[in-house]
């Protein structure tokens, strides 16, 4: 996999949700240039390190409640923010378990958390305002799962944080 800086944001975000632990809600990063952010707060610099072509995610506040997917219709990033990135937890199921599914919303919320194909997965994307992504998919079991990670693993969660960027 090629290393880039959003590369490098992508898996620190990763890294720390992971560490703590699983069934969170939906976490949201501004990302910002490392240079930018450290000649606006001199004294985080050493906290940073010394990429100065580095992104740095900052965590947001997000209201309980709501899904990240409309909570992100209602997000405009200042010019200031090169980018962003979302940790949510979702339930895959194998395509072929998809076609047994009821048509009822809740009722197939209902049929994927009991399916005992299913598998509980934390999906990491991240973006740019021009155009870059990487994403990255974790799965809950075993504990010591890979990570999987490439431009477009979760390409319906790159395309909502890309309609924030515009």
């Amino acid at each position: 996999m090629p290393d880039s800086p959003l590369r490098q944001a992508a898996l620190e975000v990763e890294s720390h949700v992971g560490a703590e632990g699983w069934d969170q809600p939906p976490r949201l990063f501004a990302l910002v240039p490392t240079a930018d952010l450290v000649a606006a707060e001199p004294g985080l610099a050493d906290q940073l390190g010394g990429d100065p072509d580095g992104i740095t995610p900052i965590e947001q506040e997000l209201p309980e409640g709501r899904e990240l997917e409309d909570l992100l219709t209602e997000i405009e990033w200042p010019d200031a923010v090169m980018g962003c990135a979302a940790v949510i937890e979702r339930i895959m199921l194998p395509p072929e378990a998809e076609e047994s599914l009821p048509e009822d919303p809740d009722a197939i919320v209902e049929a994927a958390i009991n399916h005992p194909d299913r598998r509980e997965v934390r999906l990491v994307a991240a973006v740019t305002r021009d155009g870059r992504s990487h994403s990255a998919v974790r799965a809950r079991d075993p504990a010591d799962a890979e990570l999987l990670e490439g431009p477009d693993l979760v390409p319906g969660l790159i395309e909502h944080l890309r309609t924030t960027l515009t």
